[in-house]
């Protein structure tokens, strides 16, 4: 490079050009010239490198390579080279100039460090996406490990930067922030409390992306679509979309239902409220009536015979109802409700069946249906839920109860 320096000056200067507007110009074409020599390796790495790896990537059964060519890799290390060649050309450019060659230097290598922090950006993006192919991560929240990582390199290469303009060295610099790292911890205290809740929300297994959550003081209830350093995104089921603080997973209660998704069945659990003035002792006639109740027909009539042996041995007076052991209308429906819900096709039978009776309430006798749908889709689920209640409200006049006005059913908790 001094070379050429010498030779265009020199014909600069027998051109009659001053010293100073001849070392001007000379150095302003060198550098051009440097700038061109640059760009055209850049330009040649660059289509040189893009064509091996599509070459590779058409050839490989992986995607991770298609991947790679997708987000530029190939494009961001081929700019490495141009860079290195600057670097190395500097001090002979401006060989007689100190402050400009340490400035360039200096310029180049902020520049260097840049194109590292990009590369690896485009690195990270590639195994991000890749990963995301990969069934068993598909669920984790791989976003937020590749965001602290990124975090870590944009604040060493920030840090990098700073030192090499200064001057000073890196690892005093590093010593020189702990007087301000009350300061630091200030401005990143979000990060940081997403960093925190990223690993406790991974390691603990609170959510999976694909997880149906309820956060009712964000008003989200949907899928989680995506996890990050500082958000969970969670699409709700009128298709809006709900941004959560990640810190907010462990600092609030929400609820996941994973576990109903891996379970055997979805709960049933309502309620049908009867009008108390309804519930009765049956007489005779009644009893016949129901007897003719196929689901309950041998029920029925073997229970009547071991009542009417029980008050006849103990020779209980029946020309009062109230006296000694009798059939209720209430107990037969719930007797009839528990024995329609185990023949159901819909309703998973190795886990718990029960028809209760909870505590009175001024909308009257709760009768509730406790039990798990085999099908746990939400669409089929509220089908089998609607089926059950329409022939529970059917059949209720059949045993002489009456639904209480009005019609209360308990809120849903499925």
């Amino acid at each position: 490079m001094e070379y050429f320096y010498n030779q265009l000056n020199d014909l600069l200067l027998s051109l009659k050009v001053s010293s100073y507007f001849s070392d001007l110009i000379t150095h302003s074409v060198l550098f051009m010239g440097l700038i061109l020599i640059i760009i055209l390796v850049d330009y040649v790495i660059r289509k040189t490198l893009l064509a091996t790896f599509s070459r590779i990537a058409a050839k490989s059964k992986t995607d991770f390579d298609d991947i790679l060519v997708i987000n530029n890799v190939p494009r961001n290390i081929a700019h490495f080279v141009p860079f290195i060649i600057a670097y190395k050309f500097i001090p002979s450019l401006f060989f007689d100039n100190i402050f400009l060659q340490d400035f360039c230097q200096k310029s180049i290598l902020v520049i260097g460090i840049i194109l590292l922090i990009i590369g690896v950006r485009s690195i990270l993006n590639s195994i991000k996406s890749y990963f995301k192919t990969l069934i068993f991560l598909k669920d984790k929240p791989v976003d937020s490990y590749i965001q602290v990582i990124m975090m870590f390199v944009w604040l060493t290469g920030i840090f990098v930067m700073v030192a090499i303009i200064t001057g000073i060295s890196f690892w005093e610099f590093i010593a020189g922030l702990g007087t301000v790292s009350a300061i630091i911890i200030l401005v990143f205290r979000d990060t940081i409390l997403g960093f925190v809740a990223s690993i406790q929300v991974s390691i603990n297994d609170m959510v999976r992306i694909g997880d149906w959550i309820s956060f009712d003081k964000f008003g989200a209830d949907g899928d989680v679509i995506e996890i990050n350093l500082a958000t969970v995104k969670v699409q709700n089921f009128d298709n809006t979309i709900t941004t959560i603080p990640t810190y907010a997973l462990i600092s609030d209660s929400f609820k996941n239902w994973r576990g109903m998704d891996e379970s055997k069945g979805r709960r049933i659990k309502r309620a049908l409220n009867i009008r108390m003035e309804s519930v009765k002792n049956l007489n005779q006639d009644e009893i016949i009536k129901l007897s003719k109740i196929q689901l309950i027909s041998e029920y029925v009539i073997q229970r009547s015979e071991d009542i009417n042996n029980y008050n006849q041995t103990n020779s209980v007076d029946k020309s009062i109802l109230i006296n000694g052991r009798n059939l209720t209308n209430i107990g037969l429906f719930r007797k009839y409700m528990e024995t329609y819900i185990q023949e159901h096709s819909a309703i998973n039978k190795d886990l718990m069946v029960m028809v209760r009776q909870l505590q009175p309430t001024a909308y009257g006798l709760p009768i509730e249906i406790y039990a798990f749908s085999s099908d746990k889709r939400w669409q089929n689920y509220e089908y089998i839920i609607a089926d059950i209640f329409d022939h529970m409200i059917a059949s209720v006049p059949d045993f002489y109860l009456v639904i209480s006005e009005p019609s209360i059913l308990t809120p849903t908790n499925n």
